[in-house]
């Protein structure tokens, strides 16, 4: 984008189009909007069936157990389509729409009938070889054989009932491309909220069962093991089905078309590249789990469920925005628009920071509290909930660099260029494994989560700096400078924001000294109401442009509510 466009009102990007179908393109804040409020409601009842786990579960060897297992579907699906589906499908799709008469409909068959059948084979084998899976990402052998939560007999046992949601995520990543490309995004962002009732259920019937999960010696066929992991299969089986009646109603039926397309090639090379770029996040990832895994019980738990409580925000307005912006942004690479690329890259970037850097700040400040009031269930677990909260803390900053990172990967998709995404997630695995093994090398095992959470944050970071040079090298000219502009300010909102919050929480300790669960939730809910009153008021006072958008739409969603 050239400079004669920083004086250009930010609305105009932002809410130039009309919502006039499914078929025609909504307005940005129209159609992120509307998917803000299903993602806020998947991310609460996720971050609910989390807490639930906790209450139930604990943390500790059953937990770390579990969430391995219930980590590695994502994994392969990852190596096999998931991040072709979740990157590349969109602009494949777009593109179809734009050349065939048909609308890609045919097109769109032949993707489904070629990746169901990589699914399905790559299930059963990953199912079969379940043993090996699990072993690659614990440092001991054996049940117990590590010096943490090392229990890779359970991680197998639950592995055995939840590699299977692996065709079942591919299912649900076709089918949402289809409707995203077509702008059709309620559906896809409604669906995981069934997958987390599924899991209340399941949770619901754990507690219910009598005994406990047996570490030495695991049995397969333990009714709690069972429970947890059907059920947890179940809920992603039900998250794809309910795709098809959307699909059905805007006129797509999937029958099996078999036979080549020129542009399936294309879609090949990029998987290619995609496949690379996932196997690579692995490498980071095994490390990672045999550090946390052989430190102190808990600890992958902790890591685990600090990573997902930064996903709440980002998956309420970061993904609806990167979801809405995604099928413009192929459109305008599709036809050659590189000013509408850079255009929108840097429209999403600039509201990224100025959505989520204010959060940053009160989840730096509030950490401690968060985990308390959220994963202190029983006052046993208070110990474990502050170091919850802590981490928290050290990884906070890094939210931001992520959506952006996500966003300028996007890009680089978008264009047909699946290799450059692959190089730079190479380089930022780098820095992660040296900073890694840093810490389990440093750190006493009762601090070294903070450690990981704090350098898997730096990663994006890294990640964020070297795509936008690499952007530039690419395209020419972005609009670096009002981005930066809009972070540093939307900084200096957020330590007005933290600051408040914090003066919150000190009042508070001195009012309740001996109320910890109380005094959280208080600082969590007034803390929060305080930081975020004067962020926006800051912004206001440094006219920030790109807050009125955001603040109108919020405004018309409250009062359609």
């Amino acid at each position: 984008m050239t400079s004669g466009l920083d004086s250009e009102p930010l609305t105009v990007p932002f809410e130039r189009v009309t919502d006039n179908g499914p078929g025609q393109q909504p307005s940005l804040a129209k159609a992120s909007g509307s998917m803000a409020i299903a993602s806020l409601v998947s991310r609460i009842t996720g971050f609910v069936r989390q807490v639930l786990l906790v209450g139930v579960i604990g943390i500790g060897a059953v937990n770390d157990s579990y969430t391995v297992s219930n980590n590695l579907p994502n994994i392969v699906y990852e190596l096999l389509l998931g991040g072709v589906l979740a990157s590349v499908v969109i602009p494949v799709l777009v593109r179809a729409q734009t050349e065939d008469s048909d609308g890609g409909d045919a097109f769109a068959q032949r993707l489904l009938t070629v990746a169901c059948v990589v699914l399905a084979i790559g299930t059963v084998i990953a199912v079969a070889c379940a043993p090996l899976l699990t072993r690659l990402y614990f440092s001991g052998s054996g049940s117990g054989g590590g010096s943490g939560s090392d229990n890779p007999a359970l991680t197998t046992a639950f592995s055995y009932l939840i590699l299977p949601e692996i065709l079942f995520y591919g299912i649900f990543g076709l089918l949402s491309g289809i409707l995203n490309a077509r702008h059709v995004f309620k559906p896809a962002a409604w669906a995981p909220v069934l997958n987390n009732v599924v899991m209340f259920a399941t949770l619901a019937v754990y507690a219910l069962v009598p005994g406990e999960i047996s570490l030495n010696p695991v049995k397969m066929g333990s009714a709690k093991v069972l429970v947890l992991g059907v059920g947890t299969t179940l809920g992603v089986v039900l998250q794809a089905a309910v795709l098809v009646p959307p699909l059905r109603r805007i006129g797509f039926r999937f029958r099996p078309r078999w036979g080549w397309d020129k542009r399936l090639s294309t879609f090949g090379r990029l998987s290619a590249w995609l496949i690379a770029y996932t196997l690579v996040s692995q490498v980071a990832y095994v490390e990672l789990t045999k550090i946390a895994t052989g430190a102190e019980t808990g600890s992958m738990t902790i890591y685990s469920n600090s990573w997902l409580l930064l996903q709440v925000p980002y998956g309420v307005l970061g993904v609806s925005l990167l979801t809405a912006i995604m099928p413009r942004l192929s459109r305008a690479a599709a036809t050659g628009d590189l000013p509408g690329v850079v255009d929108n890259l840097s429209t999403g970037s600039r509201l990224s920071a100025v959505m989520l850097i204010p959060l940053c700040g009160l989840i730096t400040v509030l950490g401690p509290e968060i985990g308390v009031a959220l994963f202190s269930i029983r006052s046993s677990q208070s110990g474990n909930a502050v170091e919850l909260g802590l981490s928290l803390t050290t990884s906070a900053f890094g939210l931001v660099f992520y959506a952006i990172t996500m966003l300028q990967l996007r890009v680089f998709y978008a264009m047909n260029d699946a290799r450059t995404p692959t190089v730079i997630n190479a380089i930022m695995v780098v820095v992660k494994l040296v900073l890694f093994v840093g810490c389990a090398h440093f750190l006493d095992p009762h601090h070294r989560v903070y450690g990981l959470t704090f350098v898997n944050a730096l990663g994006f970071l890294v990640a964020a700096v070297i795509g936008e040079v690499w952007l530039r090298n690419r395209i020419g000219a972005l609009d670096t400078g009002r981005v930066v502009r809009t972070i540093i300010k939307s900084a200096v909102a957020a330590a007005w924001g933290g600051a408040g919050a914090l003066l919150v929480t000190k009042g508070l300790d001195l009012a309740f000294p001996g109320s910890l669960h109380l005094r959280a939730w208080l600082a969590l809910i007034l803390g929060s109401l305080v930081g975020l009153g004067l962020s926006f008021a800051v912004m206001a006072v440094l006219r920030m442009a790109e807050v009125k958008p955001v603040v109108r739409r919020l405004s018309a969603l409250t009062r359609r509510g």
